[in-house]
């Protein structure tokens, strides 16, 4: 039989998953790239972004979508601590960021209007 991985995901309070079968893993690292994992894999320490931990078994394909973690792989296993699992959040588009901008900037405004001035800072000058 051809040399299998053990996937483990982890919380500081649980295990989210454990396969004992993989064939390969895949996640996406900080830097945007895509990871295959197979049996032999070169031990390894990065951070992962949020989303699907994919896997391959004999019996299938599976996934998991976490938050932001940690990816180690050594010895034929593959861990990833996490905080959890990833949270579903509706795209921000531009229109709605824009207007949010808009809204945090005329707060901002606003708060600055509203505090009162000192003499010193009407004529330019302040004491240190």
């Amino acid at each position: 039989m051809a040399a299998l991985l053990r996937l483990i995901v982890l919380t500081p309070d649980r295990t989210l998953l454990d396969v004992t079968e993989a064939t390969k893993v895949r996640v996406r690292l900080a830097d945007d790239a895509l990871l295959s994992i197979y049996p032999g894999h070169a031990p390894l320490i990065a951070e992962t972004l949020p989303g699907p931990v994919a896997y391959d078994t004999v019996a299938g394909y599976g996934q998991l979508a976490i938050a932001e973690g940690i990816l180690q792989v050594a010895a034929g296993e593959v861990t990833v601590l996490t905080s959890g699992l990833q949270r579903e959040e509706p795209p921000l588009t531009t229109v709605e960021g824009d207007q949010r901008f808009d809204r945090l900037a005329k707060q901002l405004l606003m708060g600055l209007q509203a505090q009162p001035q000192t003499a010193a800072d009407e004529d330019g000058t302040s004491e240190a």
